[in-house]
């Protein structure tokens, strides 16, 4: 096969993630998480107290993503991995306000670029199709029910031991894609080429089979 990059879009806790991941271990491509880019971000944003000098937040930013054949994607962060850090709470309360900032989106979608420049890329985001990667050669918007997203990070957070009420998960997913849909800067939503998968009551392995066989057609 040909080398490709293949772009998954999607609300949060559409499985975009976990499928890109299998998607990219069956083909033997890279896996780039470009959402553990914005948390880290928002994590040093955090660390910082909230300073909202962008602009100087990222002049003073290195950020890079290594690879472990055992632990994955890491993240290293001015020279630490922050990859542990990224899932908390507070990090994922905030990301979306920081990602919304240009200094940070213009940062990032750079890195994104570069990464994918080689190509042999599965990348998922929100832009990724739209802007990061406009000529990818596979398109997918990942979808779920509000309720389907809740329950998916309802039992993450359980496997992380984090308590979460389900109610409070949903209001927090349906305020999230409101905001991610109506920024400013790169906002959510589906490229015009992009084909549509819906995720609702489907297994993982349904999912990924799915998108391996819109890749296969493309030879």
């Amino acid at each position: 096969m040909k080398l490709l990059n293949i772009a998954l879009d999607g609300p949060a806790a559409a499985g975009k993630s976990t499928i890109a991941k299998l998607v990219a271990g069956e083909l033997s491509m890279i896996y780039v998480d470009t959402g553990a880019m914005y948390r880290a971000i928002t994590y040093k944003y955090l660390q910082q107290n909230k300073n909202e000098d962008f602009n100087q937040l990222i002049d003073t930013t290195e950020l890079s993503l290594t690879y472990d054949e055992i632990k994955g994607q890491r993240v290293i962060l001015d020279n630490q991995d922050v990859t542990d850090y990224l899932r908390e709470n507070n990090v994922t309360s905030h990301v979306s306000y920081v990602a919304s900032k240009e200094p940070v989106r213009t940062f990032a979608v750079k890195k994104q670029q570069e990464l994918a420049a080689k190509k042999g890329i599965v990348m998922d985001g929100r832009d990724i199709g739209t802007v990061v990667l406009p000529n990818a050669d596979l398109k997918v918007y990942m979808i779920a029910s509000v309720e389907e997203r809740a329950l998916r990070r309802q039992k993450d957070n359980e496997e992380r031991g984090i308590e979460s009420n389900i109610e409070q998960l949903k209001k927090e997913i349906a305020d999230r894609d409101h905001y991610d849909m109506n920024r400013e800067i790169s906002p959510l939503m589906k490229a015009d080429d992009a084909i549509t998968v819906d995720t609702t009551g489907k297994s993982i392995e349904t999912v990924t089979a799915e998108i391996l066989t819109l890749i296969k057609s493309l030879d």
